[in-house]
């Protein structure tokens, strides 16, 4: 039956068990599924089909709301999916197979189950009369993605598609999102039963994040807050999945207060503002992390203090300081550190109130304490911590690729996506984001691969916008066979491969800590990059002086719909700086060669 535009019916609470309401329709498991996904109005499916899963596709071949991106491998439909909601906000959706589909998938819902993104994963499962018996492509979908999700369904009855559905993207979506794993059978996509339309609401008895914060805690945030005499404000993803950049921003300007953003948190407050001291973290500015240690009073919003942001949390401590933390998530408070003031709540409704308090008090911020404070500030700033040198000029420095490519599209409609690995941390420090959402990469999970993908979700999303992918030769190879899903589905990409023939953050850690001993960190059989794009269908170009980075790239984005690959031969024995190493406190920091 077809399942087209005009056919998508008004939602009514679903039922079960009960006679079907008149009006109602048998349709296949697989149609209530599509039927459910036209309801949540999903744009995009990125997906690859296989034998349990067969009934779904068919019924997506009926219909025209949909479109299905066909992925050449299962971990990058879930990542193409990841890159989408964290470019939208809105909810991702990727479908695989049984078996080898779903443990394909298993990287990407770990990815984005580290980094709190709002996904939904529809896996096909063997019959339910097989479950249990070893049948061909069967695995335990639910005990496997348990670890990784915030929740799993399996779904023995058509009858609860719809609902299941409905609680799947409100899990998804509400609260500290994540992703939700829906396992369907192959008898339950096929078998018809009574549908009576998509539920309006769903009730949860054991799922109600709270929203709003306590006010009490607000107000002893807020006296903490204007009493401080060298105040920090520390953010991270939370406030972009919050959609409280505005916020912040807001409130940032109010009170003149110093703000850092984490690695996930870049482009929350513009990174072009004076007020922003830079990231922080292992490797971030002198001047954000010396804040963090010597502040007196630390707001952290949408942030958890993970070992990348403090460094060891013994050395942590050891300067005394209040800390408010506000979170949507109540088992992050005070998991690694130590807090004074929890508040628990929506950090977008947490900040408007917190903002709203501010304007009615009459008590302003120590204006002469601040004054000090920021002159602390910018000695720190003085060192320029992020300057590096151009050498002699005969090679390229992959910070110079990323500060010429900022330079040329800062003004434009830009979105940066990046592998894993030194590339990644180089754009984060010298791509300077001044909007949310404009910087999309793997922070928790630290996953290789999955720049491409990311950067095919996104320019599906945003098709008029400028999507560069920045990075290495190493993570590129991961998930390169997506070149052809670039081809197929016209999303023109710009791919910046900073390549140095190493697996460059590993060898810089064989250099610092292992003595030189580069254990399996060079690639001695790389790929000619040209030719192999070239062979996907793509521009490719080969840059090997830094006079020609500048004309590459201005040649890529005239290419406006063309998918360039630019393989930058970049200084093989750079090291990214500052940095931090492990086990170490935030201001030991290693600033340069000189300090090794």
């Amino acid at each position: 039956m077809e399942i087209s535009k005009a056919e998508l019916t008004s939602a009514a609470t679903a039922s079960h068990g009960n006679s079907p309401a008149s009006g109602s329709q048998d349709l296949m498991g697989s149609e209530i599924l599509v039927k459910s996904l036209q309801a949540e109005n999903v744009q995009y499916i990125w997906g690859y089909p296989g034998g349990a899963v067969l009934y779904i596709y068919d019924a997506l071949y009926k219909q025209d709301t949909i479109q299905h991106v066909l992925v050449r491998h299962e971990q990058a439909a879930v990542h193409a999916a990841d890159g989408y909601a964290r470019a939208t906000g809105e909810v991702g959706v990727a479908l695989v197979t049984s078996g080898p589909g779903l443990t394909n998938a298993v990287t990407g819902i770990a990815t984005a189950y580290m980094d709190s993104i709002p996904m939904v994963i529809i896996s096909g499962q063997v019959p339910t009369a097989a479950i249990g018996l070893d049948a061909f492509q069967e695995c335990d979908t639910v005990g496997i993605t348990r670890p990784i999700v915030k929740h799993n369904f399996l779904v023995k009855d058509p009858r609860d598609l719809a609902m299941t559905l409905k609680k799947a993207f409100h899990i998804a979506r509400t609260g500290r999102p994540g992703p939700v794993v829906v396992d369907i059978p192959k008898d339950v996509s096929f078998k018809k039963v009574a549908y009576t339309g998509y539920p309006q609401s769903v009730e949860m008895r054991s799922y109600n994040p709270v929203r709003k914060g306590h006010g009490g805690q607000i107000r002893k945030a807020l006296q903490l807050l204007l009493a401080a005499k060298r105040p920090y404000i520390y953010t991270g993803g939370g406030v972009l999945l919050g959609n409280a950049t505005n916020e912040l921003r807001t409130l940032v300007d109010m009170l003149g207060y110093p703000v850092t953003n984490t690695l996930m948190g870049l482009g929350a407050y513009p990174a072009s503002d004076r007020k922003f001291l830079g990231m922080l973290g292992m490797h971030g500015t002198i001047e954000a992390n010396n804040a963090m240690q010597n502040c007196d009073v630390l707001l952290a919003v949408g942030a958890r203090f993970d070992d990348r942001v403090i460094g060891n949390p013994k050395h942590f401590a050891q300067n005394d300081r209040k800390i408010i933390h506000v979170d949507i998530d109540p088992s992050s408070i005070s998991k690694r550190v130590k807090v004074d003031i929890p508040i628990v709540g929506d950090v977008k409704d947490v900040l408007t109130e917190l903002i709203s308090m501010i304007r009615e008090s009459s008590t302003r911020p120590d204006a002469g304490a601040l004054a000090a404070w920021w002159d602390t500030i910018e000695g720190w700033r003085k060192r320029d911590c992020l300057k590096y040198s151009m050498g002699s000029g005969d090679v390229i420095k992959p910070q110079y690729v990323v500060e010429t490519l900022w330079n040329m599209t800062k003004d434009a409609d830009t979105y940066i996506t990046s592998d894993v690995g030194q590339h990644q941390m180089w754009a984060a420090q010298y791509y300077r984001f001044d909007e949310p959402r404009r910087w999309i990469n793997s922070g928790g999970l630290g996953t290789m691969g999955v720049g491409i993908p990311y950067a095919m979700g996104i320019k599906l999303a945003k098709p008029q916008s400028e999507v560069f992918c920045i990075t290495g030769e190493g993570s590129v190879q991961m998930n390169i066979q997506e070149l052809s899903t670039c081809l197929q589905y016209n999303t023109p990409i710009k791919i910046c491969s900073l390549n140095n023939r190493y697996l460059g953050m590993v060898r810089q850690w064989q250099e610092i800590e292992y003595s030189g001993r580069y254990s399996h960190s060079y690639m001695d059989a790389l790929p000619n990059f040209v030719k192999l794009a070239e062979a996907y269908g793509h521009v490719c170009m080969l840059i090997e002086h830094p006079k020609d980075v500048e004309p590459a790239l201005r040649e890529a984005r005239k290419l406006k719909d063309r998918t360039v690959f630019m393989d930058f031969r970049t200084d093989p024995t750079e090291n990214v700086f500052p940095m931090v190493q492990a086990g170490k406190g935030i201001t030991e920091m290693l600033l340069g060669s000189e300090d090794l």
